[in-house]
């Protein structure tokens, strides 16, 4: 039995594959990654993979009986990309693939949502037997900027009183190597959350308790912020995009209380004290 791991080097793929590890042997995964040699330091199988090039993946399927698709990063490719994917999948034999969506991605606003809600169909009607993890937010997209908000004495954002049930990504990796090891997981979606959900104004206390300093949360308008991120050197699309991210936050796309992760994974999701703590370790 062969499981396969798109995308594989990346920081969610990487996890994956350390708990498929404790899972199973080795010789039972394979990493799919543009850069092979970037996938040496997993100890397993790899070979080339690379969405945009559809004439190459079906050599690289074959042989793998379960595939974890986990979707692109390139905003505005995914659904070609992924389609392609799909298309080798079956073509290759794959008999299964779980694929990482958004949270709620049938009804959120998010501009995320609708190369996830396309790829979820066209996975559906391939006729390859699937599961859907729909994964909400990962705390790391916000304690990344723990560093920011301590040099710029505060920490920015326009989510004004959204909760956020966010969880690490190590919690969404032990997820997937959870449904790939199990039985009686086919033809299932699920809607994936933290069990603690909080605002922005919740992490700016939880980085002032941590710090002994007064960091307070300053909520702006989505274009402002945008505007403050460009000026911060970002680039003005991904500006853009992570403000509109936070109008989702505040418009409730990313808050789920059903726990179905925690439940997936057997144990609590990381709290935001553990995940702040983590990020002032560097």
């Amino acid at each position: 039995m062969k499981i396969g791991i798109t995308g594989a080097t990346g920081h969610l793929g990487r996890l994956v594959v350390g708990k498929l590890k404790e899972k199973t042997a080795s010789n039972n995964l394979v990493a799919l990654a543009r850069d092979t040699q970037k996938a040496r330091d997993l100890g397993i199988e790899a070979r080339l993979f690379d969405y945009n090039k559809p004439d190459t993946l079906v050599e690289s399927l074959k042989g793998i009986n379960h595939l974890l698709l986990i979707s692109g990063n390139e905003i505005g490719q995914r659904q070609a990309q992924h389609e392609n994917v799909i298309k080798a999948a079956k073509e290759a034999g794959v008999e299964w693939i779980v694929y990482t969506s958004l949270l709620h991605a049938d009804t959120s606003s998010l501009v995320l949502a609708n190369e996830h809600l396309l790829t979820e169909e066209i996975l559906k009607s391939s006729g390859v037997p699937f599961t859907i993890l729909r994964n909400g937010w990962y705390t790391e997209n916000y304690t990344a900027s723990v560093p920011t908000a301590l040099q710029n004495g505060a920490l920015f954002g326009s989510a004004g009183e959204g909760k956020i049930a966010s969880a690490a990504r190590a919690d969404y990796a032990e997820a997937a190597a959870v449904v790939l090891t199990s039985a009686d997981q086919q033809n299932k979606v699920y809607e994936l959350a933290g069990d603690y959900a909080y605002t922005l104004a919740e992490l700016a206390e939880e980085i002032s308790n941590q710090t002994g300093k007064v960091i307070p949360y300053k909520n702006l308008s989505e274009s402002d912020y945008a505007k403050a991120l460009i000026e911060a050197g970002l680039p003005e699309g991904l500006a853009t995009a992570i403000a509109s991210f936070d109008k989702g936050a505040a418009n409730g796309d990313l808050y789920d209380d059903e726990k179905q992760l925690s439940t997936l994974i057997g144990r609590p999701t990381t709290s935001l004290t553990t995940a702040v703590e983590a990020a002032l370790a560097g």
